[in-house]
């Protein structure tokens, strides 16, 4: 099918159906991690697990949701039927991105023809493991992260196996929760089957299937065509870490990228990072592929086609072995977060050399970890959102003053404090945007947040701070750096200063606390002193800039 737009009604119509799987899982799920804060999102792909739509949520999710489909098929192509629903979430053996994400995939057929798949993948509450909440900061090894999932079978022929329900539901801290969710996931995808088969019927089957391929080529050719505008050339940039979630390292370690464009094709290759480390901020291939195709979609035309045939023309090349491509059976967890912030950076860093008049500002990484204990008789698992860290900003605007995770791109949204309040044992005292905390620029970058809570009750206590301490969030084309992180913890029942400088990564149980925290700022973009003068005073009368920055960064007199 080349109709450009009758291709452009099917997009629309597969991206609608994603999104709409996304309604029904909000409304659905019982953990305010999907009701609240959509840490899932919704895809879909044709009868080969090529992706035709990824509309919905996450890009760090959507982006290598076609290797999941992929390994379903691997293993069990001759099976599929109509009522099947599959469940996975490993990275080394089913294509994957951390144990925590969960993908629920179902087949759809329509006159005993395969068409396609729908899918959510969600991050759950628990999945067992050596740590409450998912983040194991401890964790040597994948089998301290919690349970394994290769190729399941969750329901075969509309049955659902209820053998593989309760060995699920054992091994999770939190099963009533665990159960709502993954039948809201069941129900999403439902509906995304109802939606994929409306669509194939109106078409007709081989008229649809030609669709679906059409709509890859078409984003191929848009793609190449981005590329093609490029110079020819190779350029390279660098991310460092000085940790290995165990301590300070030194040297640093290193993760490398180099971009060469030749014509309409681009290669990325990660040769030069280091080994990977014993830490769980290792990343797997899918989950680094994921990292690199939002990289390149962020910081093109916003149009360009949500499907995998954006991507054909690239090649990664990613040493196995190292941080980026690690071997089993290393511990991966964070990488869903961390390394693929860093790589994010870096796909920005290294295009900015090509194309200096599109380029964009590092965004903070978050500090906000996990608490998780007992309120009553009920489990709980609480992820401080509301704790997090300021956008960078690009040529045309200012960096978000707070915004979810970089790999989100604004995917994951901050739950509501009254909600949560009540929900959980938690007593916000302060969540307001840092005055200076932004890097001032022409365009200046996100501010960060001021956060002040009480945890009320015993709770132990996932760190995962990435962004305390040095700056993150560089600014760009004269633009300056964003602040860096703070969190201290205060009334502690233990020796030692009051407050307590919080870790960047450990497990530890506390009573109960108060958290301060002043989460990293975004990178500027641009002079400062050629910031319009009423946007430095608009930022004075909101008091996210001080009168002295105002006067030594941005050349203000009153």
């Amino acid at each position: 099918m080349n109709d450009p737009v009758q291709l452009a009604l099917v997009q629309a119509r597969l991206d609608h159906l994603c999104r709409h799987m996304g309604w029904v899982m909000t409304r659905t799920a019982r953990s305010p991690i999907f009701s609240q804060s959509h840490d899932f999102s919704c895809f879909a792909t044709n009868r080969d697990g090529v992706l035709v739509s990824t509309a919905d949520g996450i890009p760090i999710h959507t982006g290598g949701g076609g290797f999941a489909v992929r390994a379903i098929l691997d293993a069990y192509r001759d099976q599929l039927a109509t009522g099947d629903v599959y469940l996975l979430n490993d990275p080394y053996e089913a294509g994957g991105n951390h144990l925590p994400d969960w993908v629920v995939a179902r087949p759809v057929f329509v006159d005993d023809a395969l068409v396609g798949f729908c899918c959510n993948r969600a991050h759950q509450s628990d999945i067992g493991g050596g740590a409450a909440g998912t983040y194991n900061p401890v964790a040597t090894e994948i089998f301290h992260e919690g349970i394994r999932l290769p190729v399941m079978r969750l329901a075969v022929r509309g049955e659902i196996r209820e053998d593989l329900w309760r060995l699920l539901m054992a091994n999770t801290r939190t099963p009533d929760l665990l159960d709502g969710d993954l039948r809201a996931m069941l129900g999403s995808t439902r509906i995304g089957e109802e939606r994929l088969v409306e669509l194939v019927e109106d078409l007709g089957l081989d008229a649809a299937l030609a669709a679906f391929s059409g709509v890859c080529d078409h984003a191929d050719q848009r793609f190449r065509s981005v590329i093609e505008a490029l110079p020819d050339g190779r350029w390279a940039a660098t991310e460092t870490w000085d940790d290995d979630c165990f301590g300070p390292v030194d040297p640093l370690l290193r993760l490398e990228l180099a971009i060469t464009i030749e014509g309409d094709r681009l290669t990325a290759d990660f040769t030069g990072t280091d080994p990977q480390i014993r830490g769980f901020k290792n990343s797997a291939w899918v989950n680094t592929w994921s990292a690199i195709s939002m990289g390149l979609a962020a910081f093109f035309e916003p149009d360009l086609p949500r499907n995998e045939g954006t991507f054909r023309c690239v090649e990664m090349i990613a040493p196995e072995g190292t941080i980026v491509n690690a071997r089993p059976p290393a511990p991966l967890t964070m990488n869903t977060v961390i390394p693929a912030h860093e790589i994010v950076h870096l796909v920005w860093r290294c295009l900015s050399q090509a194309d200096p008049s599109r380029s964009l500002a590092g965004w903070g990484k978050n500090i906000f970890g996990v608490t998780a204990g007992t309120d009553g008789d009920t489990p709980y698992v609480l992820y401080h959102w509301n704790a997090a860290a300021g956008g960078g900003a690009t040529p045309t605007r200012d960096g978000f003053n707070q915004i979810g995770h970089l790999i989100a791109l604004g995917g994951l949204t901050l739950p509501d404090v009254e909600f949560t309040e009540q929900r959980y044992p938690i007593r916000y005292h302060r969540q307001e945007f840092r005055c200076d905390g932004g890097g001032a620029g022409t365009f200046r970058g996100g501010t960060g947040i001021d956060y002040e809570v009480d945890v009320t009750t015993r709770a132990r206590w996932s760190f995962r701070g990435e962004g305390l301490g040095a700056p993150t969030g560089y600014g760009v084309a004269g633009g300056l750096d964003g602040q860096g992180g703070e969190m201290t913890l205060h009334g502690l029942e233990r020796e030692g200063s009051d407050p307590w400088p919080a870790p960047k990564y450990g497990l530890e149980e506390f009573p109960a606390v108060r958290m301060v925290a002043r989460s990293p700022g975004g990178g500027g973009w641009g002079d400062p002193r050629a910031r319009r003068r009423e946007l430095v005073e608009r930022d004075l009368r909101d008091e996210v800039i001080s009168l002295e920055a105002a006067h030594t960064l941005y050349g203000y007199e009153p």
